[in-house]
């Protein structure tokens, strides 16, 4: 009997020693929200796991150190983060929602499908301002639909952390779009 001894490809580099077992768990539970997320700002489902394997090479590099460090999660959800402005940026690109607003829920349902467009589109425009962790706590909450102790997993903070950058972030959009077009009970102009 033969065993496969062909190891995943990370980047352009084929890992070829064994991963440590903690690496293979921690790349298989935050891997597809990493592709996920990425995809969000690069548009592009490969560029989006290029990306996320990119993130994964550099964080196998320096791992145990990592395990060392204060907070692993959020330490690598900071390094995706980069990577991904990083990745837009190399290739002239902006990292942008707005794509996002052609798939919302509330465009789907819409009887003014031009009117809840330029609505969406005003929204994620808006959410460009508002800080990195807000920004990505909308994104992970919103239009991955992902519950507050979902995100906190994902960005290595506090569930109570969570729903204050979601508090504080949507006040910042009210203030943004003005008190007539808000996210309180709009979250369907967001897509799941």
């Amino acid at each position: 009997m033969t065993t496969d001894r062909t190891r995943p490809t990370y980047g352009t580099t084929p890992m070829t020693s064994p991963l440590p077992l903690d690496f293979s768990a921690f790349h298989q539970m935050h891997r597809p929200r990493y592709v996920s997320y990425a995809s969000t700002f690069l548009h592009n489902r490969a560029d989006a796991e290029e990306v996320t394997d990119d993130t994964f090479e550099h964080l196998l590099k320096k791992w145990n150190q990592i395990l060392a460090s204060d907070n692993p999660p959020a330490y690598a959800w900071r390094v995706l983060h980069h990577k991904v402005i990083d990745y837009a940026k190399a290739r002239a690109r902006r990292p942008l929602m707005d794509e996002a607003a052609f798939d919302t829920a509330a465009l789907r349902e819409a009887v003014d499908p031009i009117g809840q467009f330029t609505e969406s589109l005003a929204l994620f425009r808006a959410m460009r301002l508002l800080t990195g962790r807000q920004m990505d706590v909308m994104v992970m909450r919103y239009l991955h639909g992902l519950s507050p102790d979902e995100v906190a997993d994902e960005l290595g903070i506090t569930s109570a952390t969570v729903r204050s950058t979601d508090r504080h972030a949507r006040r910042r959009l009210r203030e943004i779009l003005g008190p007539d077009r808000t996210m309180e009970g709009h979250t369907d102009d967001l897509p799941h």
